[in-house]
């Protein structure tokens, strides 16, 4: 079993501020992750003016969030150096649109990160595809049949990575689909994860255990800032939590006991918890022990409860008081 890779995915979380932006990473990076994710999103290309905006955009539209949010592909590069060379993990980010793959490009990363409402996007899976990138495909809108066609597109199976995902907010665990998972991996002979929209850590870590190789969750500094997606992120401390335990669970699924060999080492505690044979009540000289004449109690530094059978049917060669363990010498 290798590393899980697991990304913290800041979006536009970051309002357009190259400073907020780099707090992130550091605190994705400080909680342990791999990958540091951003999304790129040029209006022009991806939306017409009548496009509807979401729901939770309240205050601005769509195109005044992401004019107000983009970096240039020189900020980028800042932020790509920032992540890479000070804090050890990867850089990339999600296209919307053909010139959006281009810019990332220009800004040189190493992976795309094509998102669940891209996936029916042929000419930019296609793009991406020409550029012999890594590909992490998100599966969260797609239908077997839309998802079949994307992955067709893809023809270096080694360098694909497929994502079960539900693109509901918050997903309900019951909706998260790791059943899917499982079968996007049989269907596709490829690498699958896990992007979680869920709340919690429970969910990924059993995607991890399923055998999720890579494992996606919103991050943020808080909950209570703003975006389309910081009330369903991950804070700081529990995403630390969530890796610790997802690292936790691939050292438990990876390592190698040998059972004999453990339990020489657990001397004390089978000395504090395991049971010795005791004299249930007075048992006189010349008295043969009965059933009913043992008890089996703490510690276990006497004759071992398991070898009863050896003690019953023996006569009594020494006084034995009640509540009494019973030594080998006492008996005959």
């Amino acid at each position: 079993m290798k590393k899980t890779y697991i990304i913290a995915e800041i979006g536009n979380t970051h309002e357009g501020s190259v400073g907020l932006a780099k707090q992130f990473i550091k605190a994705a990076a400080d909680c342990g992750v791999d990958a540091v994710k951003f999304q790129t999103h040029i209006f022009e290309a991806e939306s017409l003016p009548s496009a509807p905006n979401p729901s939770y955009f309240k205050d601005e539209t769509r195109k005044e969030y992401f004019e107000r949010t983009a970096f240039t592909i020189e900020q980028y590069k800042i932020l790509k150096d920032y992540a890479e060379n000070e804090c050890k993990v990867d850089f990339f980010s999600s296209p919307f649109s053909l010139e959006a793959v281009d810019f990332l490009m220009e800004v040189g990363v190493s992976t795309f990160k094509i998102p669940s409402g891209e996936v029916s996007n042929i000419p930019l899976l296609e793009h991406v595809a020409k550029t012999g990138k890594n590909v992490i495909l998100s599966s969260g809108m797609s239908s077997w049949e839309e998802l079949d066609r994307a992955v067709a597109v893809f023809k270096d199976k080694e360098k694909l990575t497929i994502l079960q995902c539900t693109s509901e907010y918050p997903c309900k665990p019951e909706n998260a689909g790791l059943n899917v998972m499982l079968e996007i991996k049989e269907r596709y002979q490829c690498k699958v994860g896990f992007s979680d929209h869920t709340l919690g850590i429970g969910v990924p870590l059993t995607a991890v255990v399923l055998g999720a190789t890579l494992v996606e969750k919103h991050f943020t500094l808080s909950k209570l800032m703003y975006g389309s997606d910081a009330k369903n992120s991950t804070e700081p401390k529990e995403f630390k939590h969530m890796v610790d335990n997802i690292r936790a669970a691939e050292l438990a699924i990876t390592s190698k006991i040998d059972k004999n060999e453990i339990v020489k080492e657990l001397g004390e505690m089978k000395f504090v918890f395991e049971k010795s044979i005791v004299s249930a009540r007075e048992l006189k000289a010349g008295h043969v022990i009965s059933e009913e004449d043992l008890v089996y109690k703490k510690p276990g530094d006497g004759i071992p409860a398991k070898d009863y059978k050896n003690v019953i049917g023996k006569k009594v060669i020494k006084n034995i008081a009640a509540n009494e363990k019973i030594e080998f010498s006492q008996i005959q």
